[in-house]
């Protein structure tokens, strides 16, 4: 899974689109990050940014922003109706896929202490990043704006976590740190404002106050009436999808309506979600109703139909999903490539690709052949009998088929990295060092890729086998060939780790993994000869 970390800056200058564009600009200039959105207001004087990126390069982009907002904005001259405190105000991480909030903290605490040192600038921490319940709401740290941390900085109190405790007139202070992925939502009732209230005041954490809590945790909701849709809505902030994901607040919205009389007609998204929301929705939707769906897009499908996504604007996943709105070929351009390219590229004269991304590939194909022989048993009359089966069958290949493409790429890029290691200086005993040691890991993730082949097209064997004893004979063929591309690219991939492995100083390191290694290509010899019998004694 990819590592994606939301950030969503806001600036003290709404107004002057110099300024804005700039700053978009230099975010727009690192490489890894894409930016979704830039959202001013002129009467609050401040501009949202959102955008999205690996770790590493949200922390560059996260600088450079505020870097070029400190050279453009003058606080001395800011006026706007928003609270704010410094010209970049606040500067939340958020994770988004591949990365827990404890990664998130510690990313904020790494920009915030570049921005500390380089920028000489006073930054705070807070929420997660925060230990001093003191200090860890954004409101409590804000109190007074920009204009009281004149004395207020200088508080023993008030000390910023990073640097300087001095009171930077052009600038003002910043706070950083993580919280969770928010998401904005809301589910059309046709009703009244007064009985969508209701049903809002039913489901949020806090309930009616009190004695009286809701039934759903990090929820917060209000009902409001829309005359441009000409309809209820309860509107709803989802705090943390992981404890309430959309699905169920959306359930709970229908049940409460139907007991009052009233329909639910669909629900609207505002913003973004992440792509994890939505499957952990096409799930609950698929287990509900028992159906068989493996295919990505179409759990899309099914959960913008039975959350009615649409019933007021077209929802559009490559626009509202933040995993589609990052160029689906940026980190995986091999993988992203014709067949005849990536052939032609792999017969060029380069190193890369090579044995490792064609060993993986080989593997995902595979794999591939071994869904395929589940789909020509799956779904039809003549084979109606073996449908429950299938139903085991064909997920997992297909997951490991889905694993295994993206390490065509990631083979490339480790070798890639361990290139760049070796051209690091060496002309001091500390350079050499550093070198050493990144050439070490470098390896080490050389070897770690091939080794992930490996696994992953192992775990693939006990569903070929069963294939092979059940599925449709007609396609006996394709999974004879799917076995012996498994077997092929799980010997490949031994190839790139053993050629590694020679350079690799860590010997436990060394010995665990050849030990690992050896016990799956003997699997895949054992698997790939049973395979054959079975489908030899089924002819």
């Amino acid at each position: 899974m990819r590592k994606i970390v939301e950030c969503v800056p806001n600036i003290s200058e709404g107004r002057d689109e110099k300024i804005i564009n700039a700053c978009a600009e230099a975010v727009r200039k690192v490489k890894g990050v894409t930016l979704l959105d830039v959202d001013p207001g002129k009467s609050t004087n401040r501009t949202v940014f959102t955008f999205v990126g690996d770790p590493s390069s949200v922390i560059e982009a996260a600088f450079q922003f505020t870097q070029t907002a400190y050279e453009l904005i003058d606080m001395t001259k800011h006026t706007g109706s928003h609270p704010r405190m410094g010209a970049v105000d606040v500067f939340p991480f958020v994770p988004v896929s591949g990365v827990t909030g404890e990664e998130c903290v510690e990313i904020s605490k790494k920009f915030g202490e570049r921005v500390g040192t380089e920028l000489n600038l006073p930054v705070y921490l807070y929420e997660e990043a925060s230990n001093n319940p003191e200090r860890k709401s954004l409101k409590q740290i804000r109190a007074g704006e920009y204009e009281g941390f004149k004395q207020k900085i200088y508080k023993p109190e008030w000390k910023p976590d990073f640097g300087p405790a001095e009171f930077n007139p052009k600038f003002g202070a910043m706070v950083t740190g993580s919280r969770f992925f928010l998401i904005a939502y809301n589910v059309n009732i046709l009703g009244t404002k007064e009985q969508a209230h209701r049903i809002a005041l039913n489901i949020r954490e806090q309930g009616r106050g009190g004695n009286y809590p809701g039934r759903l945790k990090a929820i917060k909701a209000i009902g409001w009436y829309v005359d441009e849709y000409n309809m209820a809505q309860v509107s709803i902030n989802l705090d943390n999808y992981k404890i309430t994901p959309p699905h169920i607040v959306f359930e709970e919205c229908v049940k409460d309506a139907k007991e009052l009389n009233l329909a639910a007609a669909g629900s609207e998204l505002v913003g973004l979600i992440p792509l994890e929301a939505m499957l952990m929705a096409a799930e609950y939707y698929i287990k509900k109703e028992n159906l068989f769906i493996i295919d990505e897009k179409q759990k899309i499908r099914l959960v913008i139909e039975r959350l009615g996504l649409n019933s007021v604007s077209p929802f559009i996943p490559e626009k509202r999903i933040i995993e589609y709105m990052i160029s689906a070929g940026k980190n995986e351009p091999l993988a992203s490539m014709s067949v005849r390219s990536f052939v032609e590229l792999v017969g060029a004269r380069t190193s890369s690709p090579g044995g490792g991304s064609v060993s993986a590939l080989i593997a995902s194909l595979g794999a591939g052949l071994g869904a395929m022989m589940g789909w020509m048993s799956y779904g039809t009359k003549k084979f109606e009998a073996l449908d429950a089966e299938m139903r085991k069958l064909i997920p997992p290949l297909h997951e490991n088929m889905m694993l295994l493409i993206p390490m065509i790429d990631a083979d490339t890029n480790a070798f890639n990295e361990y290139m760049t290691a070796m051209k690091l200086p060496k002309d001091t005993n500390e350079q050499k060092n550093l070198r050493k040691n990144a050439m070490q890991e470098g390896l080490k993730k050389a070897i770690n890729v091939p080794l992930g082949v490996m696994r992953t097209a192992d775990e693939c064997w006990q569903y070929m086998i069963e294939l092979a004893k059940i599925g449709n004979v007609s396609s006996a063929s394709d999974l004879a060939v799917g076995a012996k591309s498994l077997e092929t690219g799980i010997w490949g991939a031994m190839k790139n780790v053993e050629i590694n492995m020679g350079q690799i100083e860590d010997e436990k390191y060394k010995n665990d993994v050849m030990k690992e290694a050896v016990e799956i290509i003997k699997r895949a010899e054992k698997n790939l000869a049973e395979v054959e019998k079975i489908l030899a004694g089924r002819k």
